[in-house]
This record gives structure tokens, sequence and C-alpha cells, in this order.
């Protein structure tokens, strides 16, 4: 079974809460999801592999430490994925950014692929999936199975809040891979949105409805 990281920062708490009002602009909306990616980056990057490195200071050399081992990957799952993305460049800004692009089919209620564009070294890096709601799982579920049909072998995902529901089928689904949420919340509606939630992530983010 995969790991389940809640990230429960005070401050990410506090801002988590900012979001959820229904009276919060799209531009403070905006602002919060790439802080809340940025505090949550901590957590997702703390077991990235470090080596020695001998340095000089102005009085003497010593020796620090290096990120070493695999580089890193971004993955937003459009179009409300986006929104993290910059969070996570803050903290890593030599990593590569691809993009999965996602809509369900009206018939079959399931998530169908139109848009995979991945960095060419993808199988040496750790690939970051993001996405800030994880409901029914279903388009975390195929992201992933995209990520590893495009040769990727380590893959972290990282969503605001999730469901119960979606965080059991995602954790079924992908027993490999690392789940980190801000937020587990109640449960999902009739209609498989998130209760108590923070509305359409995507809608709030870009103003639309």
């Amino acid at each position: 079974m995969s790991k389940l990281t809640v990230c429960d920062h005070p401050l990410i708490q506090h801002k988590l809460t900012i979001m959820r009002k229904k009276e919060t602009s799209s531009h403070e909306f905006r602002e919060l999801v790439k802080e809340i990616a940025t505090l949550m980056g901590y957590e997702v990057t703390r077991d990235l592999e470090l080596s020695d490195i001998e340095i000089e200071t102005p009085l003497e050399k010593t020796i620090g430490k290096e990120i070493s081992g695999k580089k890193l990957g971004i993955v937003p799952i459009l179009r409300a994925g986006v929104g993290m993305v910059d969070g996570f460049l803050s903290l890593v800004p030599v990593a590569r950014v691809g993009y999965i692009g996602l809509y369900r089919d009206p018939e079959t209620l399931k998530p169908v692929t139109y848009y995979n564009k991945m960095p060419k070294d993808i199988s040496e890096r750790t690939m970051i999936l993001v996405d800030p709601m994880l409901a029914t799982g279903g388009s975390l579920i195929e992201a992933v199975r995209e990520l590893k049909n495009s040769g990727a072998k380590s893959i972290k995902a990282v969503c605001i809040v999730g469901a119960p529901e979606g965080i059991k089928a995602f954790q079924e689904a992908h027993p490999d891979v690392d789940l980190y949420l801000a937020a587990v919340d109640r449960c999902l509606n009739d209609h498989g949105y998130i209760l108590p939630g923070l509305g359409d992530a995507g809608d709030r983010i870009f103003g639309t409805k």
C-alpha cells in the first residue's frame, strides 16, 4: 500500500481555511494554491539524497551538503494542476515540467487522456504529479498510468484536498506511488464533489464558471 502523508503544518492549515471560504477572490485563491504547494514541497522533497561537497567560506574550507541522485520533474494535470507548478518551481527551479490533459467521457464517465508531454529523460527523474483535488481518484489514477507508460520509474502524487473514497481507490490502483495531501475531507456527495471541499479548483483559480 502506498504511503499517505498529510501535511498538517499550521501555515498550510491556515491558508487552506482561507481557500475554502466562498468569498475568497480568484486572485487570492490562486496565490494560496501556489503558497500551499510551496509549503507541501518541503515535505514532498524531504527524502532527496544528499552528498558531501567541499566549499570555501569567507573564513575557511568546509564540507557542505548538496542534493544528489535523481532529478525532479513536475507534472500538473490540466488545468487546475497548473496552479501548483510555480510553488514547486520556487523550491526546485531546475525541475523540468511535463503536462497531462484529461477529460471525462460522457458515456463511460472514465477519464480519457487528450494531451501528454513529458521530459525526454523521464525515467531518470522523480516525477511529482500535482492536482489540487482528489475526489473519485479517476483522473489521478489515469495520470499516473500515463506517467508509467511514458517511462517514469519514480512518481509522487500531491493534492491539496482529498476524499476518503478517492484516496482508497488511488492506493489500490497504484500501491507503489506515495500520496501527499494537505487535508482529508469528509466524503463525496452524490455528484462526486468533495465535502466540505473548496469548490471547483480550476474555476476558482482562473475565475471561470
